[in-house]
This record gives structure tokens, C-alpha cells and sequence, in this order.
């Protein structure tokens, strides 16, 4: 079962938060899908994807998007993704 924890931060604080899951395992290439459906949950628009943020998610299990990662302006500091799947 595939499991993102979402957390947005503000302030060095955790203002909301979503789990995602899914059935299967964690398919790199929906891995904006994905992030269409947390950004849905969290009533925010969804981050640009770029390499770097796929490669930091397989690498390390997590990534965080900043500010500057939305087209549009963002109330928070950072949209911070962790991968918390069984392995």
C-alpha cells in the first residue's frame, strides 16, 4: 500500500495534514497525480514537479515544497511530503 503524509507548514508549525493511500506501490510515473489528490485534500493548488523533488522522495522518503515551487501565491511556508508506506 502506497501512504504520503502531507504536512503544511507555517512557522515551524504543522497547520494541516493529510494522509494519502492507495492500494499497490508507490508508481513513480502517477507520482503527480498523486499530488493533485493531497493538493485537492488540503484545498491548495498543486506544487510543480520537477526531477529534484522525485529524486529527493526515492532517495531520502520525503520532499519539501517551498514557495517558489507554486504557480500560485501560497499562504504557508512549505508543503512537506514524506513517504510512510510499509516496506
Amino acid at each position: 500500500m502506497t501512504r504520503l503524509w502531507a504536512k503544511i507548514i507555517k512557522d515551524n508549525k504543522i497547520v494541516k495534514q493529510t494522509v494519502f493511500e492507495k492500494e499497490g506501490r508507490l508508481v513513480w510515473g502517477e507520482l503527480h497525480e498523486y499530488l493533485a489528490e493531497i493538493a485537492y485534500a488540503l484545498d491548495i493548488p498543486t506544487p510543480v514537479l520537477l526531477r529534484a523533488h522525485i529524486m529527493n522522495l526515492a532517495k531520502f522518503n520525503h520532499v519539501k515544497f517551498k514557495e517558489s515551487d507554486f504557480v500560485e501565491p501560497v499562504g504557508f511556508d512549505s508543503l512537506f511530503v514524506e513517504n510512510i508506506s510499509d516496506r
